[in-house]
């Protein structure tokens, strides 16, 4: 607004000074016609006027008018202003009492003392004697701000139009529905790519929450079977006492009770390790953490172990032998006759293999056993006690460390491969290097 004020004031100053300029050009052309003829005495009487100046007047030294147009007074002078000998050409503005100003040129006919004068003048245009210039450039900039507060309003509402969508939207999703999304508008401007990461992360935070209800699903399942288990065997020993050895219903209950402590603990766990808690900085030589868990495993299954020293990451050493265990375990589990693992660099990082010669994954089955409590059949027939946690477990342990723990192909059995980050700058081992072993 204040830049249009200015502007108006400038336009103004302008327009003025152009108009005066124009009317004190008119008069002195005017003036400079009848000087030549005032001073060689023919003037005509009276003066013809030349529009728009038809104010034209020969005042002698006395101020007396000598001649002048028929429009301008005969008696008295437009002005008494005399230019200088040395100055003879002097524009000048004249305003007499209540009447309008006028703009005049006054000539001096000789730079004699005594030399007459011609005036020739015009009445001050109505633009420069009233406040219409004003009036109108005020008008121009109450029309220019209005329409451009006008303009800005439209724009602006456009612009917020599909954020108040998202907003009305945004209002109507709620925990129990999360299907519903913001509209997306044309375009790849701001509050486009705003609308297209608002879906993305609804998408993302229904997949969270769906998991969480068939986590609670499952889970409450998987712990009833071993509550009702544990509470049948309670009420048998209360209400037959007589038939039920109640040293036996007690071991039976603690079996159960331990059961319903691992799945809790396991449950636990797992919850850590989904809210991303930091790892201490410790530095494992890997290769050496698979030999000493390799011979601290139990089992009558033999183990074929091939881990060179000097491949260091960085974690928890406390949950990879969690990692370490799981895989073992379920390898001897599973396993015919024998059991193999290796350790090895690959991908600036470092692979554990752990494989069997058991019957194997089907290869439909190999990310379905990865989800929690998912156990095939040949698992519950060779562990019916076991709770489908260990490699869900295992996983996100090897995802918190940025690594990966996947199954890989085998031709004989089921072979799981994790792969971990080496610490950077950790030089590989010589291939060359003894094998470490054992047999359990």
């Amino acid at each position: 607004m204040s830049v249009l004020v200015v502007l108006g004031a400038t336009l103004d100053l302008a327009i003025r000074y152009r108009v005066q300029s124009d009317s004190f050009r008119l008069a002195e052309r005017v003036a400079s016609q009848w000087s030549p003829v005032a001073r060689s005495g023919l003037v005509p009487h009276p003066i013809p006027a030349n529009p728009p100046v038809d104010l034209i007047q020969v005042v002698d030294v006395h101020h007396r008018v000598t001649n002048s147009s028929r429009e301008a007074s005969s008696t008295v002078p437009l002005s008494r202003l005399r230019p200088p000998p040395d100055a003879r050409f002097q524009p000048h503005t004249e305003c007499p009492p209540n009447n309008r100003c006028i703009l005049l040129q006054a000539i001096r006919l000789t730079p004699d003392e005594n030399a007459s004068v011609v005036y020739a003048g015009t009445p001050e245009p109505d633009l420069l004697a009233t406040h219409r210039l004003e009036y109108a450039i005020a008008a121009g900039i109450a029309l220019i701000t209005g329409i451009a507060a006008w303009t800005a309003w439209v724009l602006v509402g456009r612009a917020l139009g599909p954020v108040e969508a998202i907003r009305a939207r945004m209002s109507q999703i709620t925990v129990s529905d999360l299907s519903m999304r913001v509209p997306e508008p044309q375009g790849n401007d701001e509050i486009a790519r705003l609308a297209t990461t608002a879906n993305q992360t609804l998408s993302q935070l229904e997949g969270a929450v769906e998991q969480l209800r068939q986590f609670a699903s499952t889970t409450s399942h998987e712990l009833r079977t071993p509550i009702a288990g544990l509470r049948t065997q309670l009420e048998e020993a209360l209400l037959y006492p007589d038939d039920v050895d109640a040293r036996d219903a007690l071991q039976s209950a603690l079996v159960t009770a331990g059961r319903l402590e691992e799945i809790v603990n396991d449950l636990l766990l797992l919850a850590r390790l989904r809210a991303s808690d930091p790892l201490p900085p410790e530095k494992i030589d890997l290769g050496e953490l698979v030999t000493a868990e390799v011979r601290a495993q139990p089992g009558s299954v033999p183990i074929a172990v091939h881990a060179p020293a000097g491949l260091e990451i960085r974690g928890s050493r406390m949950q990879l032998i969690r990692v370490l265990d799981n895989l073992l375990s379920n390898a001897q589990r599973h396993a015919e006759s024998s059991v193999e693992v290796s350790v090895a660099p690959a991908d600036e990082g470092v692979v554990v293999a752990v494989a069997d010669d058991g019957p194997g994954v089907p290869p439909a089955h190999r990310e379905r056993i990865f989800e929690r409590f998912v156990r095939l059949d040949d698992g519950r027939r060779r562990d019916p006690g076991g709770s489908g946690l260990g490699l869900a477990i295992s996983r996100d342990i090897a995802h918190a460390h940025h690594g990966t723990l996947t199954v890989g192909d085998s031709p004989r059995g089921a072979k799981f491969v994790l792969w971990l980050p080496l610490i950077s700058g950790c030089p590989a081992p010589p291939q060359n290097q003894p094998e470490k072993g054992r047999t359990s």
